[in-house]
């Protein structure tokens, strides 16, 4: 694959992700979550807290996995989120079309360094990240490709780390 048809995959995904539904578990509903937006109802569920995240071990980089490896990496980020100390919650996220969707973890307080390393570790493309009353903010684990547009709610870290 050349470098073009890379940066060309890594954007396609991007504005797959951005175009993505996000939703969290609280008591029995599931309310959303949206890049480029605050988070009223999981900032007034959690008043004390001052980060955010979502993050989820399915699929790394958006290439289908059989589902028991899946729920086994599942399985894995969720003994790592529970022995982090964080809080944290069930969510999902999926397409508006419903073509894919996945389980993911709403986290409350995890320091971004923590996210960064468990993203990377479980090898995702992608997760979201907000500081209380500010946007979530799509963080992407990739060198910024050609044509990135800089004017959307995205952060690119390096994908060497």
């Amino acid at each position: 694959m050349t470098s073009r048809d890379s940066d060309h995959a890594v954007l396609e995904l991007m504005h797959a992700y951005l175009d993505a539904e996000y939703r969290w578990a609280r008591d029995g509903e599931w309310p959303p979550l949206a890049i480029g937006h605050t988070a009223p109802d999981l900032e007034a569920a959690f008043p004390d807290a001052g980060v955010f995240g979502l993050l989820s071990a399915w699929n790394p980089h958006s290439v289908e996995r059989p589902e028991e490896t899946n729920r086994a990496a599942d399985a894995a980020l969720h003994l790592a989120l529970r022995d982090s100390g964080a809080l944290y919650l069930p969510g999902f996220s999926s397409a508006r079309n419903r073509s894919w969707r996945e389980p993911s973890w709403v986290t409350i307080d995890l320091p971004l360094p923590q996210l960064d390393a468990l993203s990377r570790r479980f090898g995702q493309l992608g997760t979201l990240y907000c500081h209380r009353g500010t946007a979530f903010r799509l963080r992407m684990y990739a060198d910024r490709p050609a044509g990135a547009d800089d004017s959307l709610p995205v952060d690119w870290m390096t994908a060497g780390g």
